[in-house]
């Protein structure tokens, strides 16, 4: 599904990625971690055609995302951290726009989704809150049936009830063998949903963790990633 090996990403003498690989099976919920800076964002952009990587390999569906990006961006929906749309629309329209450009949108999810996030679509979006913005991107992305889910902090600015909701779809897509690329500061959040988890570390590879290998090894997610750098 998602296949990236030995990516390097320069911006002048800056190094975003230096090596860095991560592999997404079908059907999974996979884990993105590491602290700020760390390249997690560069990567996202890189996988989804928003940026051209320096050297190394980078397969989504099988395809180069930089040459196939239109294509391949049917198949997918995409939840940024920072979420910034038309500030004159209404969240309503935002959502069917963003769905239009994948294909259209499930109705009968869309109106379950809008009632779950407790989101008024009939507002305009810059009379939003932060929560409410993300709130917009996420129905927007769930509300799509496509293969591939990438959420960048998805949960930013929720309340812990709408987070419970979050979580509740993921595990509902992940039953219907979807496949969720999961980049969150949240560590309890990514041990409760993911079955595997890659950190990067300064655009490298820190380790790949299935969550059987981590409740082995370490008390939660939270003990390893903190290990991880204290080792350093």
């Amino acid at each position: 599904m998602i296949d990236i090996q030995n990516v390097t990403k320069k911006f002048g003498r800056s190094v975003a990625l230096d090596g860095f690989s991560l592999s997404v099976r079908s059907g999974e919920v996979h884990g993105f971690l590491g602290p700020n800076g760390a390249g997690k964002s560069t990567t996202i952009r890189v996988l989804l055609g928003l940026l051209k990587k320096t050297s190394g390999e980078v397969r989504l569906f099988g395809e180069d995302p930089w040459k196939d990006a239109v294509e391949l961006h049917k198949h997918l929906a995409y939840v940024p951290g920072d979420v910034s749309f038309w500030p004159n629309l209404t969240g309503g329209e935002i959502i069917d726009i963003l769905g239009r450009l994948r294909g259209g949108l499930d109705e009968a999810r869309r109106a379950r989704l809008l009632d779950r996030f407790e989101l008024d679509p009939t507002k305009k979006f810059r009379t939003y809150s932060k929560g409410n913005r993300q709130k917009v991107a996420l129905v927007a992305a769930l509300a799509s049936d496509v293969e591939l889910y990438i959420l960048d902090e998805p949960t930013s600015g929720l309340d812990p009830l709408m987070e419970q909701v979050f979580q509740e779809e993921i595990r509902a897509l992940r039953s219907q063998g979807k496949t969720v690329l999961l980049s969150s500061h949240i560590l309890s959040e990514v041990e409760a949903l993911c079955d595997r988890v890659t950190i990067i570390r300064e655009g490298k590879t820190e380790g790949i963790y299935t969550m059987t290998e981590l409740k082995q090894e370490h008390a939660n997610l939270e003990a390893l990633f903190l290990s991880k750098y204290e080792e350093k």
